[in-house]
């Protein structure tokens, strides 16, 4: 079975659906769609995304794992947060089983964890705490699943809306899907390094890629990470970013795509640097408010 790992979609459909058409072509039906999170917003067709993926993964053929713009969904389905420029959710939420969505979105996963060949590793959406091995990786984020995935959706709700304190299960929540930067002091902002809005600008300087951080505590487990669209697509030993900013197409001056990896399942180093198992779906359009 091969595994195609997709970065963020956010409502890309057709996108999307060229580069299923394309597996199809070469696969049949022997693959498996692993997708980064953020399958909705900003772009145009979030349903149709939310459709296609739902069906491959009750087929079995599918892995996904939460994004911020998820969560975001959520929090407008609570009333927690107005709908903002540049939203996109109309059409899940105007669906006639709206809510019926919104359970099947808290109920996906924040870590899936598997090997590739010898090599262990798990896909997140944005960005982990430098210091976390696998095992305290997944313990968070089964933690904060099971505050998701409440019998009662408004106890998930009431999760979502507790602030991220550092150090608690909010706080890790935000970090998984929201992180770029990191600091060695365990700090991190959802901002990329040196911008002015980075978390604690008084240490603006003393933030970093939360990956080279990671890289340097020399982990034995492998991440395939999504997020980053100004950072482009990012191939590291052990580290795979997959947001190509298909939904920022024409922002200054950016080619957005929707990329695939397709790393050789008979590979001893699936992970291993040059890395050319890549495909890719120009963006169709310009897509939304900037």
């Amino acid at each position: 079975m091969q595994r195609i790992f997709v970065g963020d979609v956010q409502g890309c459909a057709s996108e999307l659906q060229e580069l299923l058409e394309r597996a199809r072509g070469r696969f049949g039906s022997e693959f498996e769609l692993w997708q980064v999170g953020d399958l909705v917003n900003r772009g145009p067709d979030s349903l149709c995304v939310l459709e296609t993926a739902r069906e491959l993964r009750d087929a079995g053929r599918a892995r996904l794992v939460l994004g911020n713009h998820e969560l975001g969904l959520l929090r407008v389905f609570a009333g927690q947060r107005a709908l903002e420029p540049g939203d996109t959710y109309g059409d899940v939420l105007a669906a006639g089983d709206a809510a019926g969505w919104i359970d099947w979105l808290r109920r996906l996963p924040l870590v899936e964890v598997a090997d590739l060949g010898p090599q262990r590793f798990a896909m997140i959406h944005a960005g982990v705490d430098p210091g976390w091995d696998l095992a305290e990786l997944v313990a968070k984020a089964r933690a904060i699943e099971a505050r998701l995935q409440a019998p009662d959706r408004r106890e998930a709700f009431s999760f979502l809306a507790e602030p991220p304190r550092a150090g608690s299960l909010r706080d890790a929540l935000a970090r998984l899907t929201r992180c770029r930067s990191a600091a060695l002091d365990g700090s991190w902002s959802a901002e990329p390094p040196g911008t002015p809005r980075a978390r604690g600008a008084e240490r603006a300087s003393q933030l970093e890629p939360w990956h080279r951080l990671w890289r340097e505590r020399g982990h034995d487990f492998a991440l395939v990470y999504g997020h980053w669209a100004l950072q482009g697509l990012h191939v590291e030993p052990r580290l795979r970013g997959l947001d190509t900013a298909c939904v920022h197409h024409g922002r200054n001056g950016i080619r957005g795509r929707l990329t695939a990896w397709l790393p050789d399942p008979a590979s001893a180093t699936p992970f291993g640097v040059p890395d050319e198992h890549f495909w890719h779906a120009a963006a169709r359009r310009v897509y939304g408010a900037r």
